[in-house]
């Protein structure tokens, strides 16, 4: 039987994050886990360049790596390059919270003499330590999903709260953004998704959302994404131009969370934000449409999750295959506003 990891003498342990906000903010009890279990370990993180905020200010992660697959790590040759770079760090295991092939066989080329994941995407071979799937696993949120790994490991795991600590420079930075506002409510909007449309609640109906609720309440709005979302924001902010700061994609993600930090409220689609929000306890509403809440909702209580149930649902698609959208279109203006007054005792 293969020795627990916690009967080992680790000292020097990576963890390779996975590739989305959401599902990196997720894996942040399970990071604090392996702290727990080791407090006298260096813990490194091994994360892509734009997921390193979601560690930075961490007390679980001493030092943070960056996996630069377009840049210096690119290809097979950057691939090698980062093996090798990984060997010479002397790691006595690595924790795979990424499911993929590449990120076994990135750790077994390093020849880390550990190397413990999930049994899973042909990787078999690549690990020391293998953990196979529990049947009932696949049925919990997705913060369990890292937890039990860790548990079958023989690691002891504490508390599954979310956990994000974000750096003084941008908190301070946001805090004084906040003082432009002349209103004492600022809300949050999140108009985009990274898994394509099918899990966006339509625009137009985010731009009336803070139409009605700016003459309701006077609050004032910050609307958050990358690049890709600078459209969506504009037209979202011609619907109340002055009550709306678009800050789509004129932000780093330690800025963005910090900004969701100080909103009063956070309104999203399902999102890595939408899970940033979760973490950093604030009121949150969050549109579900394609995607399944039991498994990836915002794993907060002082969340309210809207979903109008379809026999089509959980779909996971990009699009919608009925070509009717129902799931999201069905969810209205007022189902939104009322839950937001709900969930923030707001009123007119």
């Amino acid at each position: 039987m293969t020795q627990k990891l916690i009967e080992l003498p680790l000292k020097k342990i990576l963890i390779r994050s996975t590739n989305w906000i959401g599902d990196a903010i997720m894996t942040t009890p399970a990071v604090r886990s392996i702290k727990e279990n080791f407090p006298d370990a260096e813990v490194t993180m091994l994360a892509l360049p734009w997921m390193a905020d979601v560690f930075s200010a961490s007390p679980y992660v001493d030092r943070i790596l960056s996996y630069d697959k377009k840049g210096n790590h690119h290809g097979l040759r950057g691939m090698m390059r980062l093996s090798q770079q990984l060997h010479d760090c002397g790691f006595d295991a690595a924790i795979l919270l990424q499911n993929a092939f590449e990120a076994a066989f990135i750790t077994f080329l390093a020849r880390i003499p550990v190397r413990a994941g999930y049994k899973r995407d042909g990787r078999s071979l690549l690990l020391s330590h293998r953990v196979k799937i529990r049947q009932e696993t696949r049925k919990l949120h997705q913060v369990f999903y890292y937890q039990r790994l860790l548990e079958e490991l023989g690691l002891t795991c504490g508390s599954n709260e979310l956990f994000l600590q974000l750096p003084e420079k941008e908190k301070e930075w946001a805090i004084k953004y906040r003082e432009k506002f002349d209103s004492n409510m600022v809300i949050g909007i999140n108009p985009g998704a990274a898994y394509g449309p099918a899990k966006c609640w339509p625009v137009e109906k985010y731009g009336e959302l803070a139409a009605y609720l700016h003459k309701e309440t006077g609050a004032q709005f910050l609307v958050f994404g990358t690049e890709a979302d600078i459209r969506t924001g504009d037209e979202i902010a011609g619907y109340s131009s002055k009550n709306i700061d678009n800050m789509a994609g004129k932000t780093s993600l330690a800025q963005a969370m910090s900004l969701i930090d100080i909103c009063d409220v956070f309104v999203t689609n399902d999102s890595g934000l939408m899970h940033v929000a979760a973490a950093l306890h604030k009121p949150l509403v969050a549109i579900f449409g394609s995607t399944d809440p039991v498994a990836t909702g915002p794993f907060s209580e002082n969340a309210l999750v809207l979903q109008k149930k379809m026999s089509c649902q959980p779909c996971l698609k990009q699009e919608c295959s009925k070509g009717h959208f129902r799931c999201m279109h069905d969810i209205t203006v007022s189902d939104v506003a009322e839950s937001i007054l709900q969930l923030t005792g707001l009123t007119s």
